[in-house]
């Protein structure tokens, strides 16, 4: 994997700049196999997901939500320095939210630490 490309898609998403985390997290995704290619789609989902949302489109929003929900959901808990379970939990809980027309939490941060954990 591309590990300078991907924190670079992670640095983005963090600065909620989601199409372009999108863009560049999907270069990734191309070159990506497996497991890797199934959780990479699900980030991307993620940040398209948000990017929806921001611009209006709910619909859309949890669409996508809800597949990221299920690409993620097998994952490890440490995917090339993410820990996946929390950002797992803040995607329910903005699915929740969508889902009740409630507000929305924050944004969550996608957390890196040593990929080597993975």
């Amino acid at each position: 994997m591309d590990l300078p490309g991907f924190r670079r898609g992670i640095e983005l998403f963090n600065s909620q700049e989601f199409f372009d985390a999108h863009e560049v997290l999907e270069d990734i995704w191309r070159d990506s196999v497996n497991s890797d290619r199934k959780l990479l789609q699900g980030l991307i989902q993620v940040a398209v997901a948000f990017h929806h949302h921001g611009k209006g489109n709910i619909v859309g929003a949890r669409s996508l939500l809800k597949r990221a929900c299920s690409n993620l959901a097998d994952g490890p808990e440490n995917f090339f320095g993410i820990d996946l379970p929390p950002l797992q939990q803040a995607l329910v809980d903005w699915q929740r939210a969508l889902s009740e027309n409630r507000a929305v939490p924050a944004h969550p941060k996608l957390q890196l630490s040593d990929p080597s954990d993975r």
